[in-house]
């Protein structure tokens, strides 16, 4: 696909070839085991009391997505978190059913 890149030379052209190749990156959302979501509960419940980086993995729109940051707020009841990323510190505020993975730095 990259090879027809250059061919490229009207705008609509460019964003349709952008989505063609978009939608072969796509993946599907993994499913976590029961085990898998008690360490994940372990881990952000641990490192919200320590205030330790930890590196979170989430799924949005076809992609698994790596960050590193630190765990401000979690309701299990409610199934969303808060975490501050390291390089804006900005607050962004997920579902925890998007989360796939959480360890410590």
């Amino acid at each position: 696909m990259k090879k027809w890149r250059p061919f490229a030379t009207m705008p609509e052209q460019y964003i349709e070839l952008k989505e063609v190749i978009n939608k072969q990156l796509e993946v599907d959302q993994p499913v976590l085991t029961e085990e898998q979501m008690e360490q994940i509960n372990f881990t952000l419940i641990e490192t919200l009391h320590t205030n330790k980086q930890v590196y979170l993995t989430y799924y949005k729109k076809g992609q698994c997505i790596t960050e590193k940051g630190f765990i401000q707020f979690v309701d299990f009841l409610g199934n969303l978190f808060v975490f501050i990323d390291e390089v804006f510190e900005l607050k962004n505020k997920m579902k925890l059913s998007e989360l796939i993975d959480a360890r410590f730095m």
